[in-house]
C-alpha cells in the first residue's frame, strides 16, 4: 500500500495523494509549470529555489534522469507535485528513474492528485505558500495549515545568495576565443556558459557579491547578469554593481532576474505577479521588429512598464523593447546611450524552445561594436560544406574599378582596344584568377557564382552570364578584377533564364535546380540549416 502524502495550501485547501520521491516535509511557494518536457532542467534550475513545482502535464518521468542535463549541482525545488509518474523510464541516456533521483537528493513529492483542479485554484487565487507532508511529518490538518502560514513569503525573500557560487570559476571558449565575459551568478544555469562558449567567449562566473574591481582586473569585454530566485527588491548589491558597470560603459546583457536587476539600476520598480510565467511556450513580442518568439520563462516578479515605453534614466534614455502578448508583462528593455539590454525570458533554454538563442549573438555584436572587433554570427556549417573564407572584394568595389568593355564569348562583337597606358608605365599583367575557396564537395550544395559586370550586347544570353570558362576576352594590358568564387560543378552553360512572359522580381536568381536540390540553408522554411 502506498504511503499517504499531503499538499497543504496556506488558504486551507488540502490535496491528498501518495509519496513520490522522499518522505518528509517541504515548505515553499506553490507554482505551476506548463512544460510537457524538460522536467530535469526545471527541477535543477536555481530560479525554482524554495518553490513547490506543480507540473500541468499529466505524466512525468518517461525519460528518466540522466547525468548530462542538470542546470546546477542539485535539485533546487522544495517539493514536486505530479499527476501520474511514469512507471517505466525509457531513454538511452537515462541512468535512474525520476523517483530515484528525488529520493537520492531528499526532495519530497506528492503524486496522484488532481493537478487540473490544483492549477485552476492557483490561477484564481494566485501563487501561495504551501507544504508537502508525508511520513513522520503527517499531523492534523489544522496544524499543518498553521505550519504553512508560519513559513516565509516569497515577497521580500532574499534567495540569490543561497544559490550563487562560492568561488569564481572559468568556462573556456569551445571555438577561437574572441571575448572575455564576467557573469554575475545570482542563480546561473549550466547551459548559459555553454551558449557563450560556442560563440568564442571565455566566461568567468563570479559570486553575487563580486566587485567592479574584480571585473576590471579580468579585463572583461562584457558583463552578464544571470537568472535567479527570490524578490529582486532585495538585490541591492547586484543593482549597485550594475550601475557601476553602466557608468564605465561596459557592454551588459541580463536575463530573467538579471532583467529585473537592470530595470532597478535604470530606476524602474518591480512587483510580484499573481501566478507568474513558468513554461516553455510563452509568446513575446519584440516591438521594434514585430517579431514574436516562443520563449521559456520562469519568473514570479516583473519590471514596471508598458509596451514601447521610452523613459529617462541616470544613464540616458531607455526603452521597453519586449512584452508578453498574453498579458502585457515587460519582457525586455534596452538603454539607448549605454551598451546594455536585457530580457525576462531564457534564451539559453536547454529543453527549448530556441527562438531567442540569437540574443547571445546580439551580445557578441554589442561587445564587438564597443571594442571595434566587428560583428559576429555563430557559424555552424552543414556536413560537406567548407567554412567561409576570408572576405574578398565586394561587388561594389569591383564595379568601381576601371574595366574595359570586352566582347562576350559567342557573339560577333569586335574585340575591344586596350586603354592607353601612361607614358613610361609598364604594362599591367593580368592577375592569376584564384581557384575555388576551400574544398567543395560535388553535389547541388554550391553557392551561386557572382556575375561579372560587362558592357556586351543586351539580351537574355548576354546579361549576367555566369558560365565557367565563358568569361569575356580581356586584352593583356587590361586588369579585370575577379571575385573569387568556387566553380559551378557539372554545368557547361549559363543557368536557364526566365521566359519573357514570366515576371522576375528584382534581384532574383534563376536556376534550373529544384528546391529539393538547393542547399539546405536556402530551402524554404529553414534558416542556417535549422527549421524556422
Amino acid at each position: 500500500m502506498s504511503e499517504v502524502a499531503l499538499l497543504v495550501l496556506e488558504d486551507g485547501r488540502i490535496f491528498r495523494g501518495e509519496v513520490f520521491g522522499a518522505a518528509g516535509t517541504g515548505l515553499g511557494e506553490a507554482v505551476f509549470a506548463t512544460g510537457m518536457t524538460g522536467y530535469q532542467e526545471t527541477l535543477t534550475d536555481p530560479s525554482y529555489h524554495r518553490q513547490i513545482v506543480v507540473q500541468t502535464a499529466p505524466q512525468i518521468g518517461n525519460t528518466g534522469w540522466n547525468d548530462e542535463d542538470d542546470e546546477s549541482g542539485r535539485i533546487q525545488v522544495a517539493g514536486y507535485v505530479v499527476r501520474d509518474p511514469s512507471r517505466i523510464a525509457s531513454n538511452w541516456r537515462s541512468r535512474r528513474s525520476l523517483d530515484d533521483a528525488l529520493r537520492e537528493q531528499d526532495v519530497v513529492g506528492v503524486a496522484g492528485i488532481d493537478t487540473r483542479a490544483l492549477v485552476r485554484h492557483l490561477r484564481e487565487r494566485g501563487a501561495m505558500r504551501a507544504g508537502v507532508f508525508s511520513g513522520d511529518a503527517l499531523d492534523e490538518d489544522a496544524r499543518l495549515v498553521e505550519r504553512v502560514r508560519a513559513s516565509p513569503e516569497m515577497a521580500g525573500a532574499d534567495l540569490y545568495g543561497a544559490v550563487t557560487t562560492r568561488e569564481p570559476y572559468v568556462v573556456h571558449a569551445t571555438v577561437a576565443k574572441r571575448f572575455t565575459v564576467a557573469a554575475i551568478d545570482v542563480g546561473i544555469k549550466s547551459n548559459t556558459p555553454r551558449m557563450l562558449a560556442a560563440r568564442g567567449i571565455e566566461t568567468h562566473v563570479l559570486p553575487a557579491d563580486a566587485t567592479i574591481e574584480q571585473i576590471e582586473e579580468l579585463g572583461a569585454d562584457g558583463v552578464f547578469l544571470s537568472n535567479g530566485p527570490g524578490d529582486p527588491a532585495t538585490a541591492d548589491g547586484p543593482v549597485a554593481l550594475t550601475r557601476q558597470v553602466l557608468e564605465r560603459r561596459i557592454p551588459l546583457f541580463g536575463i530573467c532576474f538579471g532583467n529585473q536587476i537592470l530595470g532597478r539600476a535604470l530606476g524602474r520598480g518591480t512587483y510580484k505577479m499573481r501566478y507568474g510565467h513558468r513554461g516553455i511556450n510563452v509568446p513575446v513580442i519584440e516591438h521594434e521588429t514585430g517579431r514574436v518568439a516562443i520563449t521559456s520563462q520562469n519568473h514570479g516578479f516583473a519590471v514596471v512598464g508598458e509596451a514601447g515605453e521610452r523613459f529617462d534614466t541616470p544613464f540616458g534614455p531607455a526603452v521597453i523593447t519586449h512584452t508578453c502578448s498574453n498579458d502585457g508583462t515587460v519582457e525586455g528593455m534596452r538603454a539607448l546611450e549605454v551598451p546594455a539590454f536585457s530580457v525576462q525570458y531564457h534564451p539559453e533554454a536547454a529543453a527549448g524552445p530556441h527562438d531567442a538563442a540569437d540574443l547571445f549573438d546580439r551580445f557578441v555584436d554589442l561587445m564587438g561594436e564597443s571594442t571595434g572587433r566587428g560583428r559576429h554570427r555563430l557559424y555552424d556549417p552543414p556536413p560537406g560544406v567548407a567554412p567561409p573564407a576570408e572576405p574578398g572584394p565586394t561587388l561594389d568595389e569591383v564595379l568601381e574599378q576601371p574595366v574595359a568593355a570586352p566582347a562576350v564569348a559567342g557573339t560577333d562583337a569586335a574585340e575591344p582596344t586596350a586603354p592607353e597606358a601612361p607614358e613610361a608605365a609598364p604594362a599591367a599583367a593580368a592577375p592569376e584568377a584564384p581557384g575555388p575557396v576551400g574544398p567543395v564537395e560535388p553535389g547541388p550544395a554550391v553557392p551561386h557564382p557572382v556575375p561579372v559586370p560587362h558592357a556586351g550586347p543586351a539580351g537574355p544570353e548576354a546579361a549576367g552570364s555566369t558560365a565557367p570558362g565563358a568569361g569575356p576576352q580581356v586584352p593583356e594590358t587590361t586588369v579585370l578584377p575577379v571575385v573569387p568564387v568556387p566553380p559551378v560543378l557539372g554545368t557547361t552553360a549559363p543557368p536557364a533564364q526566365p521566359d519573357e512572359d514570366e515576371a522576375a522580381p528584382d534581384g532574383a536568381w534563376f536556376t534550373t535546380r529544384s528546391e529539393d536540390d538547393a542547399p539546405e540553408a536556402e530551402r524554404p522554411g529553414t534558416t542556417d540549416g535549422e527549421p524556422r
